[in-house]
């Protein structure tokens, strides 16, 4: 199957930074980050997922943490700068991000917002995040994800 360029792919390429991808069946049934994760052969724990929420005090925000942890909301407020973080609705994302469930890539959303990436990306030499649509991954080196996406690492993800 041949991937269409997204917008992560094309910012990626302007930006000069290298990236692989891998390709996999998506599954509309199972569109969880662990299934991806064995799909293209990969730990869970190097492949992210790209979560967005909605802070109290500082509105949309997104956060990557492992495919097979999920997002502690407290500390992501705390490190927002939020009293409380909720998800958004499943049915908002589309119309925040410009990506589907499934297909959200931290890379090229409509707007540009506050994004926070899990620690536990520095134990990688490469990581996994959505390519921007279902069925593929872009691979690239954690520091070109953070610098692309202009991420604070921080601790966010619970096991």
């Amino acid at each position: 199957m041949a991937t269409t360029k997204t917008n992560a792919l094309r910012i990626l390429e302007a930006a000069g930074i290298r990236y692989d991808l891998r390709e996999y069946k998506a599954d509309e049934d199972d569109l969880s980050a662990p299934s991806v994760a064995d799909k293209i052969g990969m730990p869970a724990e190097q492949v992210f997922k790209t979560l967005v929420a909605r802070g109290d005090r500082t509105g949309v925000l997104m956060a990557c943490i492992p495919a097979n942890t999920e997002l502690d909301l407290k500390a992501l407020a705390a490190t927002s700068g939020n009293k409380k973080v909720e998800l958004v609705p499943v049915k908002d994302v589309l119309g925040l991000t410009g990506y589907i469930r499934g297909g959200v890539s931290p890379v090229g959303t409509k707007k540009p917002y506050p994004f926070y990436l899990d620690e536990t990306v520095d134990l990688w030499d490469v990581v996994s995040v959505s390519a921007g649509v279902r069925g593929c991954q872009m691979l690239l080196t954690p520091n070109d994800l953070a610098r692309v996406t202009e991420a604070v690492r921080c601790a966010i993800a619970k096991t």
